[in-house]
């Protein structure tokens, strides 16, 4: 309770330049905006160095005078800095060893397991940024890790400019009690001239040492921009990962596939798609793009039980998953198409954004918003002894969203609305619309009492959660904040939809009758992220297909899956056995595949010498299987060809029966070559 009142009042008048411990920030959003800069810097033809600042025990050493004192600056509340007081007073630390006890008073650091340590850290932190900020030095924070970026046209002013912004640190850490330590921090000269001087630089007489690289919040930026080291950092811990896995998944046992996927999706990609969009540009690099390759090939093998020698085309293909280098392309999109920056594809609309946290009431203001759940027409009788009813609902039909009102008042229905949302919006923004009006729609009511019912539980909860940003969801607690305050009474009710319930089925009508009329103008039109992902995965895999498609690799794999879009929705459907997999990689027991490892002197065919053993010959044409191939062609209603076979497997009614073909096959004949 006590951190919630400090965060209501502290967050708003905290510096924008600090990045930890604060609602709707993040390191990449740190990370990303600090490379924005640099490359603005890099485009003005600038010379820039980044200085990388480390207090000594930052969160130890937190003075708590200086944190009274803050408090106090910041017009905190009498009781709240009554209340900190009580906190802070009569602190000691006791160690106990040998049968010996020793306790020593402590007026200092950020109380150890505490959840208030990261917002009186903030507190103590935020004049150096605000007072550097004013001095025309740009600063950024995450906690205690703070960052310079000293830029100019020559060396001189660069050193001028960050002696003087490491000076006004230094004097501020000693005012407070926290040492800045020289020895440990970096700095580090990028810029694109071909001719240029180092500055020499110094934080309290200590010369400051230039580095070629800095690691910062997890990323490793060297002084060239190329990101080559962080890559090579990632690759070798998703390496690591692999190597624990080969331990486990082999071709013919281990693992199940879904496990190692869910390993894969869970810390393979996180590890490597963090802070994707700060280097991003870098994975347009070949060099980059075959080291994030051979980390996913054997990673990819183990999916779908394949070879080692299978290419990284087709294991892909018939992993379902996407090329790495693309994945984090396709996360820095997304990344960006959330702060706001333009994706094509969209156009004109907006991306929905949630509502800034710093706005939120104070947690005192905060009205408890009470759920009832009705299952049955009994229940909504007992229910409703409200002046005016209104029913909501939302719809997404024939390619249209729409939302609806119903407003009753004892047994009529008095008024009707239809809301219409663009064709990429979802039933949950036309649930959450429907309800927001609603709100609305009481507001400027005479009436004193309403009942809002709607058969979405999940835009009821957002609403009741005070957690949830939804700019929607924000503007209805608002609204009832409001009515509450007007002296009217409001509850919110869950009921069963299509149930019978004569208001439900008559909003839902409305909600219909709304999504079918694309002539509408549109009461709501923010694009939600699912339909940018959708977007973002769209752009991939078409450059995911184009690089499928003109590769020299997967020949096998391209009779049964020649385009990749295709593939993506096909393969999920399919249970990948090694049979399977060598079957549509041809990298298993055939004679032409043997014969290439040197493993067999011959690679034909024991129906005829000199024709290869391949999958296309043993599925097409060996007469061998002939009697097998015309008993599965009357089945499937398909002449089971070399051309036919990616037909065949796009067809969801056949695939299954042409797979058991094929399978019984690639089984007899790997038994035979054993």
């Amino acid at each position: 309770m006590l951190v919630a009142r400090l965060k209501s009042h502290l967050i708003p008048r905290t510096s924008a330049c600090q990045y930890g411990f604060m609602p709707q920030r993040s390191t990449e959003d740190s990370l990303y905006t600090l490379m924005q800069r640099i490359n603005k810097k890099l485009g003005e033809k600038r010379i820039i160095t980044l200085i990388s600042l480390d207090i000594e025990g930052a969160f130890d050493s937190a003075w708590w005078p200086a944190i009274r004192v803050r408090l106090a600056e910041e017009n905190c509340p009498v009781g709240l800095r009554q209340m900190m007081d009580s906190y802070l007073k009569d602190r000691s630390v006791t160690v106990r060893y040998a049968g010996e006890q020793h306790g020593l008073e402590t007026s200092k650091g950020c109380v150890q397991g505490s959840i208030a340590g990261p917002i009186l850290w903030n507190l103590l932190l935020d004049p150096l940024l605000k007072s550097l900020q004013a001095r025309g030095d740009y600063c950024q924070a995450f906690a205690d890790d703070v960052a310079l970026v000293v830029d100019g046209s020559t060396a001189m002013e660069i050193e001028a400019k960050a002696n003087s912004a490491l000076e006004h640190a230094r004097e501020w850490g000693v005012r407070n009690k926290l040492k800045f330590a020289p020895h440990k921090t970096n700095a580090m000269l990028i810029t694109r001239k071909l001719k240029y001087d180092t500055p020499r630089l110094c934080m309290g007489g200590i010369n400051i040492g230039m580095v070629k690289e800095i690691k910062m919040l997890g990323v490793v930026i060297d002084n060239k921009l190329t990101f080559n080291e962080h890559v090579s950092n990632v690759c070798k811990k998703a390496v690591g990962i692999h190597k624990q896995l080969s331990r486990a998944a082999k071709a013919s046992w281990g693992l199940h596939p879904e496990v190692i996927k869910t390993i894969y999706v869970a810390t393979v990609e996180p590890i490597v798609l963090y802070a994707a969009s700060v280097w991003a540009p870098a994975a347009t690099k070949i060099s980059v793009q075959k080291q994030l390759a051979a980390v996913q090939r054997g990673i990819a093998q183990k999916l779908c039980k394949a070879y080692r020698t299978v290419s990284l085309n087709s294991a892909l293909i018939l992993a379902g998953i996407l090329p790495l280098d693309l994945r984090v392309r396709e996360a820095a999109s997304l990344y960006e198409a959330k702060r706001g920056v333009p994706q094509p594809g969209l156009g004109d609309w907006e991306v929905e954004r949630m509502a800034p946290a710093a706005e939120m009431p104070h947690p005192a203001e905060r009205e408890e918003l009470k759920l009832i759940s009705l299952v049955d027409q009994n229940d909504v009788n007992n229910h409703s002894n409200y002046e005016v009813r209104i029913y909501t609902d939302g719809s997404k039909i024939g390619g249209g969203v729409g939302a609806s009102l119903s407003i009753w008042r004892g047994e009529a229905e008095i008024k009707a609305r239809k809301l219409a949302l663009p064709k990429f919006c979802t039933v949950y923004q036309a649930e959450l619309l429907a309800i927001c009006v609603a709100t609305r729609e009481v507001k400027n009511s005479k009436a004193n009492t309403f009942g809002i019912y709607s058969d979405s539980m999940a835009a009821l909860q957002t609403i009741q959660n005070y957690s949830c940003l939804h700019p929607l969801a924000v503007e209805a607690r608002d609204n009832i904040r409001t009515i509450s305050h007007q002296g009217k009474i409001i509850a919110l009710h869950w009921i069963k939809a299509h149930a019978g319930l004569e208001g439900n089925e008559r909003a839902d009508e409305l909600a219909k009758g709304a999504a079918a009329d694309s002539k509408r103008k549109r009461d709501y039109d923010q694009c939600p992220v699912s339909f940018v992902k959708r977007n973002i995965r769209m752009a991939t895999l078409d450059k995911w297909n184009w690089r499928y498609t003109t590769g020299e690799t997967a020949s096998i794999t391209k009779l049964f899956f020649p385009d990749a879009v295709a593939a993506y929705g096909t393969v999920r459907k399919i249970e990948f056995t090694s049979p399977v997999t060598q079957l549509m990689t041809g990298h298993g027991g055939f004679s032409e595949y043997l014969h290439r490892l040197k493993c067999k002197e011959n690679p034909s065919c024991i129906c005829e010498p000199g024709r290869p053993e391949s999958i296309p010959h043993l599925i097409a044409e060996c007469p061998q299987f002939s009697i097998q191939r015309h008993d599965t062609e009357n089945k499937i209603g398909e002449e089971i060809k070399v051309e036919n076979i990616s037909k065949i497997m796009q067809n969801k009614y056949i695939r299954d029966t042409f797979l058991e073909y094929c399978k019984k096959i690639v089984k007899i004949v790997i038994n035979r070559n054993k």
